[in-house]
């Protein structure tokens, strides 16, 4: 097996998370996505990739892209370990909690938004970064409200799954652009619990390869 991965990314992060918990071991190739112009725009990696985005998961002759769909994948060919529930409600509810955060609060703040923000819309630092922080504390306070009542230990009773993959990243994010992520305390809560476990430890960005 092998993934197609930048640290930073939010994206990958989740599948180094998945892949982790379900103990499955890869190869780590990592693809920058900022130097020379993004190593993800070129010739060698548009044959991995036509979509030219991170992750990429290659395994036993397949190549996958997009994350939710990777850890689906992963999650139905190798079933110890599930990240989705065994009921079809709990199935729902885990696939909505993750697409909120991977298809809603998550695209705003890409990298390749931002890049055209402040290179075509002319946005300055300071309005991008105002950018950012809006539709994070937006996406988060609306999760929030969300998980607020309370489901268990994790976003989803009282084991992880695909939802956490997709919260401990964004939380990351939050934090890289300042946003005090205390006004969250379920989310905090949360992410803490996460914290605790090696396969999301071992998957934070600091600890990879291509950590800068």
């Amino acid at each position: 097996m092998k993934l197609y991965s930048y640290f930073r990314s939010s994206s990958a992060y989740r599948v180094r998370i998945a892949c982790n918990l379900k103990n499955l071991p890869y190869d780590y190739a990592a693809i920058h996505l900022s130097r020379n112009g993004g190593e993800q725009y070129s010739d060698s990696f548009l044959e991995v990739n036509p979509q030219q985005t991170v992750p990429v998961l290659q395994d036993d002759g397949l190549a996958l892209s997009q994350s939710l769909a990777i850890i689906e994948y992963l999650d139905e060919r190798y079933r110890d370990r599930p990240l989705l529930p065994d009921s079809i409600e709990g199935r729902a509810r885990v696939r909505a909690l993750s697409q909120y955060i991977a298809c809603e609060i998550h695209p705003l703040n890409n990298l390749r938004v931002l890049k055209f923000l402040i290179g075509p819309m002319g946005l300055s630092d300071e309005k991008k970064l105002s950018w950012i922080r809006h539709w994070l504390e937006t996406g988060l306070t609306a999760l929030e409200r969300e998980l607020a009542a309370g489901e268990g230990s994790f976003c989803y009773r009282d084991t992880p799954t695909m939802a956490d993959c997709c919260l401990v990243p964004q939380l990351y994010n939050a934090r890289r652009f300042g946003v005090d992520v205390a006004r969250f305390p379920r989310l905090q809560a949360i992410d803490e619990r996460c914290q605790l476990i090696e396969a999301f430890h071992a998957a934070h960005p600091d600890r990879q390869p291509d950590s800068e």
